[in-house]
């Protein structure tokens, strides 16, 4: 059991490792991979698609102080994403941000929809811990009641503070998802208003 367990818990961490060696990829297949999670919607005063082209190099790379963005003109769309250093003295968190940014053509001016995504692994993850924690609790709870526990005033104070607990631990998982999504995004909307600036300043001579 013991090395069931060893070889479940390397077997789940490759997996993470793998979905996540994945999702920071910007390949045309990998661009699209992961969970969305939101949508924004901006102008850009660029009005064409071949001066969106003439800011790339020629593999479609542009290096951004903060990140790094790739175009794919046969599908109208820049993949941008922050830089991940292995040895960063930044903080990382469980839920990295990136962005494929859809380009739609206007009269005057490009439209750009960007949509924010995140490892599946993550999402997943996420999602299972709130369950198991949400479900666990509930069925405690509701086996402490079935059982008399909350029959005696020692018992209803014990049953308050297990509920208060349970709540808590719920709560505190919230808004760490909530600041670590944040963080993450403020760093992928830098890397957002970075490549706006250099799609809209002077052309390169």
């Amino acid at each position: 059991m013991v090395i069931a367990g060893l070889f479940a818990s390397v077997l789940l961490i490759g997996l993470i490792l793998g979905d996540w060696v994945y999702f920071v990829r910007l390949t045309p297949d990998a661009i699209r991979y992961g969970c969305s999670v939101a949508r924004s919607r901006d102008q850009w005063t660029t009005s064409t698609l071949s001066a969106v082209r003439d800011r790339f190099d020629a593999d479609g790379l542009l290096k951004l102080p903060h990140g790094v963005a790739r175009f794919y003109p046969e599908l109208s769309a820049i993949a941008i994403r922050p830089q991940y250093r292995l040895f960063s003295m930044g903080f990382r968190t469980a839920w990295p941000v990136k962005g494929l940014v859809h380009l739609l053509i206007d009269d005057r001016s490009l439209t750009a929809l960007c949509v924010k995504r995140i490892p599946w692994s993550s999402a997943l993850i996420t999602l299972l811990w709130f369950a198991v924690v949400a479900i666990g609790s509930l069925a405690f709870i509701a086996t402490y009641a079935r059982d008399g526990g909350f029959s005696s005033l020692q018992g209803t104070f014990l049953g308050v503070g297990l509920v208060a607990g349970a709540a808590l631990v719920l709560l505190t998982g919230i808004v760490t998802v909530i600041l670590s999504y944040r963080l993450e995004n403020d760093r992928l909307t830098k890397v957002y208003e970075e490549l706006r600036e250099a799609l809209e300043a002077s052309p390169r001579s």
